[in-house]
């Protein structure tokens, strides 16, 4: 490709709304170019970047025993109304009607077109097991888009579902599909990918994990132990305190006036906030009933767990004083009859706490919960925190990071496949529900990551496997008749030995040139100048500042092509 016919510009400054790296780099690097908030067209640089993640992801999907499939993007309400996914899913899920007055929907993600494709076609247990997958374009009215590709309305997505006859056969295709999804990241070239425990959220299913780059401007917050490698989505994160003993006393009634916070009641203690119980107030959104959660005083309410533990929407309250709740002054003892109650792991075992009294500028000290409220139980829904103890090894050592989600894989049991009636029959003849797996992998969103991972201050520094081309050969001399000949020629010999090359032929300044070289991040750069000319050699170097040297004329083709095989081969 000749970069005077190439499409698209390159700029030196990024637009002001691009506040990621990779946001910015691959808009001054003629990749993307906006159109809509989310939305983004691929110019070709961006669109071959793209396309070689796809074949890398599709070679990996079709050893794991993966059929290709194609969904449409449109589908009938109907099919989310079988799973009860249409209700349940707030605005992300783009719904409209058609000229027909049929309900539709545009796919967000597609276990329900999964499902209805297999349905009436695997009946018999002979049939299974089996994964269907396809590479489509996906729309989820995010609310939230930011930095360019990596988070976005209109994606493009690898999406995989498998279908099973027993759990242990999920379990085990799910772990072979675990070991697939770090080849096709190690394959494209991103470096720091970590699998982490992870929520299963609208998707449902009991078991899932999250693939995460790790990354400062990644949205996700993931628990890490350095020691013994477990790791987690925050959100996912379990929590294991471990209490210092204490003495039980009796409860004791303290006038604290005006400590409606933790903070306060601790200067007006001078009391280590371990020793309180806190309390956070939620109302169920169905119909606004009062839950109140009680939590060491140190820590805070991780609310993905605490909706998994109730199992339904909740909102923070709004504490009126018809409830009977004084709010800054909450305590587990004597609260309203109708309140539903929640105690954290944090406080089981746990003796001597202070808590509020149900009066206002009161509090409780004595407070042991299991003996002072009958027939508590605990649940784990406290937030996790750097320096907390790991819940496998039992050290103290949990570090907080940020994280890019790049792929995530689930366990979704019968949810989708019992909710729309898919059965097969059993070797003895009876109907069974199958039970799924879904795997997913955003597409634009891996590539901004890996140059959000891979630049410098010039621009990307592409991978060789996903690279948009592998040799850029810059002429910086186009009316010297000697430099353009052996720009040209060397341009034809790589081309005919199947190397991807783009050659920069315009009449241009050579700091323009290596500007925008430096923007195209190809791995390999081949300069022909009247100095190299005279020396009859290519000045060769690589994008990664890893090697720069001179490459004689004869066998140059040759040789370059040898140096990307070998780049090649670190990520086969």
């Amino acid at each position: 490709m000749r970069v005077s016919k190439l499409l698209g510009q390159r700029f030196k400054n990024p637009p002001s709304d691009c506040v990621i790296e990779s946001h910015a780099l691959m808009v001054r690097g003629g990749y993307m170019k906006y159109m809509a908030n989310g939305i983004y067209s691929l110019f070709m640089p961006g669109r071959r970047i793209v396309r070689k993640i796809e074949q890398i992801i599709r070679e990996e999907m079709d050893k794991a025993g993966g059929q290709e499939v194609l969904f449409p993007v449109a589908m009938p309400a109907s099919l989310w109304e079988e799973s009860g996914r249409y209700s349940s899913i707030g605005s992300e899920l783009a719904r409209w009607t058609d000229r027909s007055g049929n309900k539709m929907v545009l796919g967000m993600t597609h276990e329900e077109a999964a499902v209805h494709l297999a349905r009436d076609t695997a009946a018999s247990y002979a049939d299974y097991p089996f994964m269907i997958y396809q590479i489509q374009t996906k729309f989820r009215d995010e609310p939230r888009a930011r930095g360019g590709l990596i988070r976005v309305r209109e994606f493009t997505m690898k999406d995989a579902y498998s279908f099973h006859t027993s759990k242990e056969d999920l379990e085990e295709y799910y772990a072979l599909l675990h070991k697939s999804y770090e080849t096709i990241f190690r394959r494209a070239g991103a470096k720091n990918v970590i699998s982490v425990k992870s929520d299963s959220g609208m998707m449902g299913g009991s078991v899932s994990h999250e693939f995460m780059l790790l990354s400062d401007v990644g949205e996700d917050t993931l628990a890490i132990c350095p020691e013994c490698g477990y790791s987690a989505n925050m959100e996912a994160a379990e929590v294991k305190i471990e209490n210092e003993a204490a003495e039980s006393a009796e409860i004791e009634k303290i006038h604290t006036p005006g400590c409606t916070t933790i903070e306060d009641l601790g200067k007006f203690l001078k009391a280590d906030p371990k020793r309180f119980a806190k309390a956070v107030v939620y109302q169920k959104n169905e119909d606004d009933s009062y839950i109140v959660v009680f939590v060491r005083g140190d820590l805070d309410v991780n609310e993905t767990k605490l909706r998994n533990y109730l199992g339904f929407e909740i909102h923070p309250a709004t504490v009126t004083e018809e409830s009977g709740i004084v709010a800054g002054f909450i305590g587990p003892i004597g609260l309203p009859a109708g309140v539903r109650v929640v105690f954290d792991s944090s406080l089981k075992g746990i003796h001597n706490v202070v808590s509020g009294a149900g009066e206002r500028d009161y509090h409780l000290s004595g407070i042991d919960i299991e003996r002072d409220v009958p027939g508590t139980r605990f649940a784990d829904v406290a937030k996790i925190f750097a320096g907390a103890v790991c819940p496998v090894c039992g050290k103290p050592v949990i570090t907080i990071e940020k994280g890019i989600e790049v792929g995530n894989i689930f366990q979704l049991g019968t949810k989708y496949t019992k909710a729309m009636g898919m059965t097969y029959l059993d070797a003895n003849g009876e109907a069974q529900y199958p039970v799924m797996g879904c795997y997913g992998i955003g597409v634009g969103r891996l590539a901004a990551s890996i140059c959000q991972e891979s630049h410098d201050d010039y621009g990307p520094i592409w991978p060789m496997s996903i690279a948009p081309w592998q040799v850029e050969v810059c002429n910086l001399r186009c009316d010297d008749e000697e430099v353009t000949r052996r720009a040209e020629g060397i341009y034809e010999e790589l081309e005919k030995l199947g190397v991807e090359v783009l050659y920069d032929d315009r009449d241009i300044r050579p700091g323009a040139m290596f500007a925008d070289a430096d923007l195209f991040g190809v791995p390999i750069r081949v300069v022909v100048s009247p100095k190299t000319a005279e020396r009859g050699v290519f000045e060769v170097s690589y994008r990664d500042k890893s090697f720069r040297g001179d490459v004689p004329y004869d066998g140059a083709a040759e040789q370059i092509a040898g140096m990307v095989k070998k780049e090649l081969g670190k990520y086969e």
